[in-house]
């Protein structure tokens, strides 16, 4: 199985930009099935686009598969381009959503960062696909 993949099970470099990642995907073995898939990471960093300066984030995505299912290895390699990338924390959150949801086509998703605090004041940004359909 792992032939079907570029990065799993094979040693690669990361990548210097999320423009340039990969994200893989590969079938879901219980499409019939409504259920819900939770990755996390505590370790997720982008730039502040005025400073230059690291923003970190714990990372929570979490969906309903469809047809596809996200490969995580190919997650965290397209998840660690954001490190050089200069971006508001809002706009890492909804552009990590639009990538997912393209690589991926849930039926529902939801991206929720919570980045460390500046200035006292704590930023957390929530973006969802398909609200309508999240699993209850």
């Amino acid at each position: 199985m792992t032939k079907d993949f570029s990065l799993l099970g094979k040693h690669s470099e990361f990548f210097r930009s999320p423009d340039d990642a990969k994200l893989e995907t590969f079938p879901n073995r219980s499409p019939q099935r409504p259920y819900v898939v939770t990755l996390e990471t505590e370790e997720f960093s982008s730039l502040c686009p005025v400073t230059g300066q690291p923003d970190s984030c714990s990372l929570s995505i979490s969906y309903c598969p469809a047809d596809r299912v996200i490969e995580t290895k190919s997650l965290k390699y397209y998840l660690v381009s954001f490190r050089n990338y200069p971006a508001f924390n809002e706009q890492v959150i909804n552009r990590i959503l639009d990538d997912l949801v393209a690589a991926s086509q849930p039926r529902w998703m939801r991206i929720v960062g919570r980045f460390g605090a500046r200035g006292g004041i704590r930023l957390t940004t929530t973006a969802e696909h398909c609200p309508e359909n999240r699993p209850s």
